[in-house]
């Protein structure tokens, strides 16, 4: 299993979060089977996987964690296939159960204007407001804001180059705003890092700043500025897509914008699109809007005095 750990980090280029996750899902699988007495990963069968996937069933796991847990294995084997330690691949027909899927959480436009607006009230705030205006400028992944490198931004040019998932390199617009973000936090990072820090976000002592920290920094943000519901990184990704998704209806583009690989992962937007385009229609069609009491009192008096 370290082996394929290494083949991931090394030849696959996945990040050590991805390789943690794959190496947790892995242990929790070899330590079933140990429990059921069948220790050897050449002797697992389908049937045997069935089984695994209903216990994690039982323990309450959801079809999500499960179908995660399964793409592990079945990457697993495909390497143990790849080394000649395996006569096939048990995982291959194995799915996970089905569960409902969940909308991601989207802030409102007119709210996340005010938050991004808000007044920074130290250099650290400042770099936080850069954050948080990137990451909703582009859609960035909080991975991919943290890995930010100073040369990876292009000012003059409004863009930036981001490594994501498997380590592809997509390029992407910079709104004028969070450009103004950065000129604003670049000169106090130069008083942070040393000069030979590549980050273009440092935390108080210099170094790149971690995922944790962006994380407590925006929730921190959220209270502090008056935000109605909690932030979170994701949410300024989740909500530049929906954002972008409404105003231009072009879905091939956010998905470019997103990184993501099948288009079937950013259909999850049309989905809070048609939410919005619900709410506009029952708010503005003649045939749709709710009466008050009052018009309802009009229109009968109306009529009483025709008959």
């Amino acid at each position: 299993m370290i082996a394929f750990i290494r083949h991931l980090a090394s030849e696959k280029r996945h990040s050590p979060r991805t390789c943690d996750s794959y190496q947790r899902d892995l242990q929790r699988l070899a330590i079933w089977l140990v429990e059921q007495g069948n220790p050897e990963w050449r002797n697992v069968s389908g049937y045997d996987l069935r089984r695994y996937v209903a216990n994690l069933s039982r323990a309450g796991l959801s079809g999500r964690s499960i179908a995660r847990h399964l793409s592990a294995i079945r990457r697993f084997y495909q390497y143990l296939l790849r080394e000649r330690l395996a006569t096939d691949n048990p995982a291959l027909d194995i799915r996970a159960p089905k569960s409902s899927r969940r909308l991601p959480s989207v802030a409102d436009v007119d709210q996340l204007n005010s938050l991004l607006d808000a007044a920074p009230d130290d250099p650290l705030e400042v770099r936080d407001r850069c954050m948080f205006e990137l990451m909703y400028s582009s859609g960035l992944r909080l991975a991919e804001l943290a890995s930010l490198d100073v040369n990876a931004v292009d000012c003059i040019g409004g863009e930036a180059r981001v490594v994501g998932k498997g380590g592809k390199t997509r390029l992407l617009p910079v709104g004028r705003k969070a450009l103004e973000a950065i000129a604003q936090w670049l000169p106090f990072r130069a008083g942070l890092a040393p000069e030979a820090e590549p980050a273009l976000f440092v935390s108080r002592r210099g170094d790149r700043i971690s995922h944790r920290s962006i994380q407590a920094r925006l929730s921190r943000w959220g209270v502090v500025k008056g935000a109605d519901q909690k932030l979170h990184p994701h949410m300024l990704r989740h909500s530049f897509a929906s954002h972008m998704l409404e105003s231009s209806g072009d879905l091939r583009a956010v998905q470019e914008l997103l990184g993501h690989a099948d288009i079937a992962t950013t259909q999850v937007y049309t989905h809070l699109d048609f939410q919005h385009l619900a709410r506009v229609y029952d708010q503005s069609h003649p045939r749709a809007r709710r009466r008050n009491s009052r018009d309802y009192d009009d229109q009968n008096a109306g009529q009483e005095g025709t008959t």
